[in-house]
């Protein structure tokens, strides 16, 4: 009997408070949609950081002398090269290319460009060591360590690259997770603003209850569920958006960017993951704030 009372009271408070409730509902929404975007582009990044992580190398350029006299990296500079970079730490592979190798490479590269292939001749190209790295990190230590070392003449790494990709994505999940909190300020106000006009239009009844001798867990659980129901429907409605936003219109936006995997996809997979966060974020977020305001505001 308790249990119907209380959820009676529930759909009366969200009828009797029916814009506030739907204001309440779209601005939940809104910033749990915009919490789950950066969500996304965070795991985006992740994936995205391994796919130029397999990809990306160090190369290590190797001086002339070396490159000409030594083409099977059997002396003794060019050995003690690879070995030392082969006990490199987050290094997957150590590849030597050999002066001859790298020009066959060019041609290859620029087989349909005669131009090209006419401005380099095999002894301007050098001799090198490829390193596959499993950290990003690794690209400014091995350049630190061995830039300056013997047989080297200098060490090219992508990591300026890869530094400007992320910082991109980064700051598309910065401005989703800030607008998210601006949002979230003024889903918190709703919810305060929800309860304490709720609480306010039912005083009478309240206080007839807590006379004949209800308690005020009893009195206020109704206004607590009221602003949980909401923010709970906020939240599935932000992440039905999320599925409808990626099927619709990101994935075609991002069409050329997947299909040539420059950036990892965002699947429904993934937004299936962060779906159960976003929904109990939003009702924990309610809750406590419906608490606290019913602690603050509401003394019956």
């Amino acid at each position: 009997m308790r249990a119907k009372f209380v959820f009676s009271e529930v759909l009366q408070g969200l009828r009797r408070n029916i814009t506030m409730t739907v204001a309440m509902i779209i601005t939940t929404a809104i910033s749990i949609g915009l919490l789950g975007s950066g969500l996304l582009v965070v795991q985006m990044s992740h994936a995205t950081e391994q796919i130029y992580l397999d990809r990306v190398e160090v190369e290590l350029f190797l001086t002339d002398d070396i490159s000409t006299n030594d083409p099977d990296c059997a002396q003794a500079t060019c050995t003690q090269l690879r070995q030392d970079l082969a006990e490199a730490a987050g290094q997957s592979s150590v590849t030597f290319v050999s002066r001859d190798e790298a020009y066959k490479i060019y041609q290859q590269q620029f087989a349909s460009d005669p131009e090209m292939l006419s401005l380099v001749r095999p002894e301007a190209l050098p001799a090198s060591f490829k390193v596959k790295v499993d950290d990003q990190k690794l690209f400014g230590e091995l350049d630190r360590e061995f830039s300056d070392r013997t047989g080297v003449q200098r060490v090219r790494t992508q990591a300026d690259l890869v530094d400007r990709l992320f910082s991109v994505l980064d700051g598309i999940r910065n401005a989703a997770f800030a607008v998210a909190l601006v949002q979230g300020v003024g889903a918190v106000l709703l919810i305060a603003n929800m309860i304490q006009i709720a609480a306010l239009s039912r005083r009478t009844e309240v206080g007839i209850m807590r006379l004949v001798g209800a308690s005020r867990w009893y009195t206020q659980l109704p206004f607590l569920l009221e602003v949980v129901v909401a923010s709970v429907v906020g939240s599935v409605l932000a992440v039905g958006g999320l599925f409808a936003a990626n099927n619709l219109f990101i994935k075609d936006v991002l069409s050329d960017l997947y299909s040539s995997n420059i950036i990892a996809r965002i699947t429904d997979a993934d937004i299936g993951l962060v779906a159960p966060i976003l929904i109990a974020v939003s009702a924990v977020l309610a809750a406590v704030t419906g608490w606290i305001t019913l602690r603050l505001y509401v003394r019956e």
